[in-house]
């Protein structure tokens, strides 16, 4: 499962009270929503339904989680209070959405409908559930959103041209841009916290690597050059950092992280099992992702530097989609 990678923004360091991280899990017997802490504890179920809910998204300020849930029948968007109070249904559509995004200024919502299938589009709705739009629009797969720092632009994943190419279109879905331009497959953008560059995974070279390229789609540089597979970046939220999924050699899917400029690789995990689904704390220190480890998923985390791996759920059911909060105040 692919979850939400976009960042948090990165707050003061003296600003830091304490922060939580939300997760889906069927511990209970059914996907809900939980939190806990970054230290693993108070784990907490928010939504608490017998049907399925799952793929939370953390508001910029962290006072709300969106998540899709099927209470309804069909997947659609939901909100709640960071404390699961006050749930409200914000879409109320036939279709399958997945994976919501909020926007910077905590305004939009970004959401894929259809995932991969053939009618798969983009849609933005208000964090009110006003103004449900369809940015895309059009017969081929259009997902994988990933807003600008300043809101203004959406750069996503589509196959409109045959291929898969990274476009950049306007926040409202208009003047819909190719910036990859490439027979090859181009796939995972991730915008830069400064709002300068997109990295993204590339099979234009050997294997699948990691890219960097301006924004506006200049200058395509490989930042991990290797035979293996490297899929899914994200930055650090102060940008210094890139975190991504690598297949390489023998191993299963590990957790590597590199300095912006492609230097330094570190291989994280070393679990020779499945460890993915990243997202960073708000301070760049340490990450959260889901791995098998032991044989079912669980969230982790561990420092940047690979140190100080640490169980949070340890549990015996299946834990998915870390999402990392903003700062929570005392």
């Amino acid at each position: 499962m692919f979850c939400n990678k976009n960042p948090v923004e990165q707050p003061p360091q003296d600003e830091i009270s304490t922060t939580k991280i939300a997760f889906e899990s069927n511990v209970d017997g059914n996907s809900e929503i939980y939190v806990v802490d970054s230290n693993g504890s108070n784990m907490t179920n928010l939504t608490n339904h017998q049907s399925s809910d799952y793929t939370p998204s953390w508001s910029p300020d962290g006072t709300k989680i969106a998540f899709i849930s099927k209470r309804d029948g069909n997947p659609n968007l939901y909100v709640m209070d960071s404390n699961g109070s006050n749930i409200i249904k914000l879409t109320n559509e036939s279709r399958n959405y997945v994976f919501p995004i909020w926007s910077p200024d905590g305004e939009k919502i970004a959401m894929t409908s259809e995932y991969l299938n053939p009618e798969s589009d983009i849609y933005v709705v208000d964090s009110d559930g006003s103004n449900l739009k369809n940015l895309t629009n059009n017969s081929v797969p259009d997902y994988d959103p990933s807003w600008s720092p300043d809101g203004t632009k959406i750069v996503f994943t589509t196959r409109r041209d045959g291929n898969y190419e990274i476009y950049v279109m306007n926040s409202d879905g208009s003047n819909p841009i190719n910036l990859s331009n490439n027979s090859a497959r181009d796939e995972d953008p991730s915008w830069s916290p400064n709002g300068t560059k997109i990295a993204f995974t590339s099979g234009r070279d050997s294997g699948f690597c990691i890219f960097i390229m301006n924004s506006d789609g200049t200058n395509p540089v490989n930042m991990t050059s290797n035979s293996g597979s490297d899929w899914r970046p994200s930055w650090s939220p102060d940008g210094t950092k890139i975190a991504f999924w690598s297949y390489r050699g023998n191993k299963g899917c590990e957790i590597y992280v590199m300095d912006s400029d492609g230097s330094n690789q570190t291989y994280l995990t070393y679990t020779s099992e499945l460890d993915y689904n990243i997202s960073w704390s708000p301070d760049s220190r340490k990450l959260a992702f889901m791995s098998d480890l032991h044989h079912n998923y669980e969230i982790y985390v561990i420092n940047s530097d690979g140190s100080n791996l640490i169980n949070l759920t340890n549990n015996s059911a299946m834990n998915f989609c870390p999402s990392w909060s903003p700062i929570i105040y005392k």
